[in-house]
């Protein structure tokens, strides 16, 4: 009798037995992991501490950065233990979690990266009603969206997974994926082959289209206004264009490495890293780099909370002279003033 995914153990035999290739994959996997961590940690901070930040976009970056903290953490754990074990497996449990929280990571991404440019789009388009439009209330109502809508969806995916009859328990992969796991099952499921591609049309496609809409409509209003007016507008919107870009490489280069499992140990890695660590690292540092008002922030911060007293340099400092204070008469009344 067949059992399900919830009575299961899973293996992977993407990575090989210990060694110095695996010890050095989690060396590079442990610093790119804790710089992830910290660059993202570090960003939220910023735009929670500096009132002047509390502002849509930066709302939106700073749920950006949480999501990404969420995909680092639902994956590169597992990863970096199973690197140095024998051992290379996963309970069935353990597998359809960290499905549900990096395909949570990858989906509410790019439905944040939607809202996003529908910020920019008001902001350049509409500037004289941005603030009637993108009021604190809209702001709650696209954050609860970009979070329940695929949060909703994705459980009643993996609800479908867990439900399939296991007839194998080797993925070829650092990680679990729902397409792999789906792999495991002794049936083609057709429900689940319909209900992921409606998935992928409402999280992936829809979001795609409605940035590319979003930016078309941009692109058309700046042709029409001053070369000044154009370059602040281009440079406003550089840092989310780049890190649209760069997730939906990701994304891409995931679906290609995702329909064909086959491929080798070093593409599998790089696909893996690049899909899981390289947006969420990159993400804050496009930001904090591109962004004048973040950089401002980021200075102002060191400068007074973390090195406060710094800039004084106390040992460059001479002791003050005294000025005697004379009286009437020309006699000296005391010490005198500091000068």
């Amino acid at each position: 009798m067949n059992q399900t995914i919830l009575h299961s153990t899973i293996f992977f035999t993407a990575y090989g037995p210990p060694g110095p290739v695996n010890y050095t994959a989690f060396f590079l996997t442990f610093l790119l992991f804790f710089i992830t961590i910290f660059s993202n940690i570090s960003l939220m901070l910023v735009i929670y501490l500096e009132s002047r930040l509390h502002k849509p976009m930066y709302i939106f970056l700073f749920n950006l950065a949480v999501n990404g903290l969420i995909g680092c953490l639902s994956v590169c754990p597992k990863i970096m233990d199973n690197l140095v074990n024998d051992i290379k497996d996963i309970s069935q449990k353990g597998c359809l979690l960290q499905v549900f929280f990096s395909s949570v990571y990858a989906l509410c991404a790019y439905v944040i990266l939607a809202v996003m440019a529908y910020d920019r789009f008001v902001s350049i388009c509409k500037p004289l009603q941005y603030h009637s439009i993108m009021t604190p209330s809209k702001v709650k109502m696209l954050l609860a969206l970009v979070y329940l809508f695929p949060i909703t969806m994705l459980a009643f995916q993996m609800f479908i997974t867990s439900r399939l009859p296991v007839c194998s328990y080797n993925i070829n992969k650092l990680f679990c994926d729902n397409l792999a796991v789906v792999k495991l099952s002794c049936v083609e499921s057709a429900l689940s082959n319909l209900y992921g591609i409606c998935v992928i049309a409402s999280l992936v496609v829809l979001p795609f289209v409605l940035v590319v809409l979003s930016y078309i409509k941009i692109l058309l209003v700046c042709l029409k206004v001053s070369k000044e007016s154009r370059k602040k507008a281009l440079n406003t919107c550089a840092p989310h264009l780049i890190t649209f870009i760069n997730f939906s490489t990701a994304i891409l280069f995931s679906v290609i490495y995702n329909r064909h499992s086959t491929v080798s140990k070093e593409v599998n890695v790089l696909i893996s890293v690049h899909f899981i660590l390289f947006p969420p690292l990159v993400h804050p540092i496009i930001y904090g780099i591109r962004t004048k008002e973040i950089r401002t922030c980021i200075t102002k911060i060191i400068r007074t909370r973390i090195f406060p007293n710094s800039l004084n340099f106390p040992h460059l400092k001479s002791e003050p002279k005294l000025v005697p204070i004379m009286t009437l008469d020309g006699t000296a009344a005391g010490q005198g003033l500091p000068v």
